[in-house]
């Protein structure tokens, strides 16, 4: 064996025992909260401020651990197990918790954030008032990028329907107070502008790969296929109509208003005429509809390949099978479908859809639609907050 490779285990030997005897500590310093009643006791900064953040996280997952929460998270998941008190209970909800239990959750929250090395998905309450600097964003998966963005707006109460794993995501924290009267308007100068960093940080990351919300850094730049790659269809129409609601227009489909009166930086103009596009923005409009319409035609039409899917979440994947069904007229028993598809101009009801309608390339397409839900990542699964 040569020096090189047995140096390299020693030192990956030596991290490995690092690493364990730092989580024997933790768990050793985390012991004496074992008998600390957090529904009746309020914890002080000073009481946690010792905590390191693995002890910190820990902690958190101690109070919710009290009702039974199953955590996804690995090392709490393993640390409650190792509780004698620990009962998993898979029906555990958030109205489980009390007042005093909310506000330690707080306490610890916030001190789990000021001591995060780059923001992550949980940390943007800390934030809200505090703006983030380019080394504090590092870098997110997409999913990540998607929940740190709406947590701004999630923090006023913004529902997200039009995305239900996202709501989803949201109405599993224990501080959302979803509302009916989301108003942008709320949103506090560093919160504009922390968003805004969001925006270009996840830009700068992708390296020219667009997404809803981007249309601002290329007002004034062509968009060319290349940067549509991995978009699927519904992230496709939102970025498409992003340019139409940059000059204010008002949408027929209510699910697309919805989605841009939550914007920011949205204002309506009852005076826009889609006519009144030009230049790169005109051009911009025509070039995502030849992407839309090769992926429709190709759903119908040819094989779906791997590279077509490579990146879509579980979610995605389904709209795309949902909508082999729709082009052929299908009639949705699902109300979120059939109000998703009624306001596309192509979808035309048939009553009398039968799946023996369906083509032989369409049904070997929703095969393999299926079989990649099946192993597909759900956006659900990439972030806890």
């Amino acid at each position: 064996m040569s020096s090189s490779r047995f140096n390299f285990r020693l030192l990956a030997a030596a991290l490995l025992i690092t690493c364990w005897l730092a989580q024997v500590s933790a768990q050793k310093e985390l012991q004496k909260w074992d008998d600390f009643d957090f529904a009746a006791l309020t914890l002080k900064r000073a009481d946690i401020e010792t905590l390191e953040l693995n002890e910190l996280k820990l902690l958190r997952g101690v109070v919710f651990g009290r009702h039974g929460r199953v955590f996804k998270d690995v090392g709490i998941r393993k640390y409650l197990a190792a509780r004698p008190w620990y009962r998993p209970n898979p029906a555990f909800k958030n109205s489980m918790l009390n007042d005093v239990e909310r506000r330690n959750l707080d306490l610890i929250r916030d001190a789990e954030a000021s001591k995060h090395e780059q923001v992550e998905p949980g940390d943007m309450r800390y934030h809200s008032k505090r703006p983030l600097t380019r080394k504090q964003l590092g870098t997110h998966s997409k999913a990540e990028w998607m929940v740190l963005h709406a947590e701004v707006e999630a923090i006023h109460g913004k529902r997200f329907d039009e995305q239900p794993w996202l709501q989803q995501y949201f109405d599993e924290r224990y501080w959302y107070k979803p509302s009916e009267r989301y108003d942008s308007k709320q949103l506090s100068a560093i919160e504009r502008k922390n968003l805004q960093s969001i925006a270009s940080a996840q830009t700068k990351q992708r390296k020219l790969a667009l997404a809803p919300g981007d249309i601002e850094f290329f007002e004034d730049r062509l968009i060319t296929e290349q940067m549509l790659k991995g978009l699927s269809l519904h992230e496709l129409r939102l970025l498409r109509n992003e340019i139409y609601a940059r000059h204010g227009r008002t949408f027929r489909a209510v699910w697309l208003q919805q989605y841009f009166w939550s914007q920011p930086w949205y204002e309506e103009n009852a005076d826009f005429l889609d006519e009144q596009l030009s230049g790169s923005d005109k051009q911009n409009v025509a070039t995502i509809v030849k992407y839309e319409n090769r992926i429709h035609d190709e759903l119908g039409s040819k094989p779906i390949t791997r590279s077509l899917l490579e990146g879509l979440f579980v979610e995605d994947a389904g709209k795309m099978r949902q909508e082999i069904y729709a082009r052929r007229g299908k009639v949705f028993k699902e109300p979120w479908w059939q109000k998703y598809f009624v306001s596309f101009d192509w979808y035309k009801p048939d009553p009398q859809f039968a799946d023996t309608s369906l083509s032989d390339i369409e049904k070997k397409n929703i095969a393999t639609l299926l079989a990649y839900e099946k192993k597909a990542v759900s956006a659900l699964d990439v972030v806890e907050g």
